[in-house]
């Protein structure tokens, strides 16, 4: 017999035999970065004040679709029916087999409706509708007492989209007579329509404290399913130095709601005095429950 040799790759000369072939450099793999999260949600004066926040995962590789994944027993690739014999078998033994993988695909897609689509998927957003203009709708009367002039120029935006409606306003609180604003207040509403945020939103806020240092985080009843209260005090009794901050974050079925207050004495009249925390954090609550019952049908 004659083999064609392939012409269009030239012979190699061959390696001695005292001499290990020769392999091609590696090169040199980069160490991984890992990703560096935002751990300061609240606005300050010289930037404007962030939404939402995220940490961005690695991705890690994962094994093909079928295959055993390492260190975890229980997602090897599924065995249906016991393994027959080897060698043997004829018709009545074909015809049994065929008869019991039919019952065990059977079963399976039965457990498969029940897992899966017998779980409702629709979200659970309890009549809510997010606005298209936050600042004129939100409530924020208690603060306004204290904070008697106008923002005549807002900061809004609002979204809609299959997955996800969000409206959010960012307001300059100002105290009679002040030509910049005194203070700061955020407003957002997500109503998350394809994935349920409760895990996230228990996961953020009630261990606020842990991630982040001096910080007090106290749970809210009576307002939505659940409800965080996260506050900051810094001025250590100062009347111009310091900062004080308060978030309300609430979580309604698949809907969310954050209300943040922000303040910072070094931009604050020096004849006129912020107020207390205790007193914001009551504006809060009474002002969420007002808002939210008005964005719900």
């Amino acid at each position: 017999m004659h083999y064609l040799r392939d012409m269009s790759t030239p012979p190699q000369p061959p390696q001695p035999a005292d001499q290990p072939a020769q392999r091609p450099p590696q090169p040199q793999q980069q160490p991984a970065v890992p990703p560096q999260p935002t751990a300061y949600p609240y606005p300050n004066p010289q930037s404007p004040p962030p939404g939402t926040f995220h940490a961005q995962p690695t991705l890690a590789a994962q094994p093909a679709p079928g295959q055993p994944q390492p260190g975890n027993p229980y997602a090897q690739a599924p065995q249906y029916g016991p393994v027959p014999p080897a060698g043997g078998g004829g018709a009545g033994r074909a015809v049994l087999w065929a008869a019991v993988g039919a019952v065990v695909a059977s079963a399976a897609w039965v457990a498969g409706v029940l897992l899966i689509g017998g779980r409702s998927d629709s979200a659970d957003l309890r009549g809510y509708s997010a606005p298209s203009n936050m600042c004129s709708s939100a409530d924020y009367s208690s603060f306004k007492a204290e904070y008697t002039e106008n923002d005549s120029s807002p900061t809004r935006t609002s979204l809609k989209d299959k997955a996800l409606d969000e409206s959010y306003c960012s307001v300059g609180l100002k105290k009679s007579g002040s030509s910049y604003a005194d203070a700061y207040l955020t407003m957002q509403l997500d109503l998350h329509k394809k994935t349920d945020p409760a895990p996230e939103f228990t996961a953020t806020w009630k261990n606020y404290g842990d991630s982040h240092t001096g910080y007090d985080v106290d749970p809210v009843e009576g307002i939505g399913d659940e409800a965080y209260l996260v506050s900051q005090d810094t001025t250590n009794g100062s009347s111009s130095s310091g900062s004080r901050y308060a978030t309300l974050a609430v979580r309604d079925g698949w809907v969310t709601y954050t209300m943040s207050y922000s303040v910072y004495l070094t931009s604050y009249d020096e004849d006129k005095d912020p107020p207390a925390l205790t007193d914001v954090t009551d504006w809060l609550k009474t002002d969420a429950k007002a808002t939210l019952r008005q964005f719900q049908d």
